[in-house]
Order: structure tokens, then C-alpha cells, then sequence
């Protein structure tokens, strides 16, 4: 099944590309920065949600790694 149909999997899909987003802007600003408007601008929207919240994304993180190891 693919991780549009399956919530916790969509889930899981998200987290990641906000850490990846957050994770990449850290290391090349430029790269997303110059993408703020149309279809990439969702990727520098995603790493701005990663650095402004980063304490709830990291305990979605753990939750989410929790739920996956030892719920499933």
C-alpha cells in the first residue's frame, strides 16, 4: 500500500521531509532560500516548519520511530 492511503505512513512521509528540509537549508541556505514561491516553495516552507518548531517535530520523531519499532 502506499503512503498517500496509509495515515501513519503519510505520517512518517511528513516528518521526514521536514528534517530533510531543515537539515539541508542548515548546511546550504542558499539552495532553498531562493525557492520561497511556487511548487519548490513547499520545500523551504518545510524547512522553515522544522527550524520554528523543531522541539514538536523532534517529539513527533520519537514518537513516531516509538510507534513504528514497537506498535507495528
Amino acid at each position: 500500500m502506499s503512503a498517500i492511503f496509509n495515515f501513519q505512513s503519510l505520517l512518517t512521509v511528513i516528518l521526514l521531509l521536514i528534517c530533510t528540509c531543515a537539515y539541508l537549508r542548515a548546511l546550504a541556505p542558499s539552495l532553498l532560500d531562493k525557492n520561497k514561491t511556487g511548487v519548490l516553495g513547499i520545500f523551504w516552507k518545510c524547512a522553515r516548519i522544522g527550524e520554528r518548531k523543531s522541539p514538536y517535530v523532534a517529539c513527533c520523531c520519537i514518537l513516531m520511530a516509538f510507534s513504528i519499532l514497537f506498535v507495528q
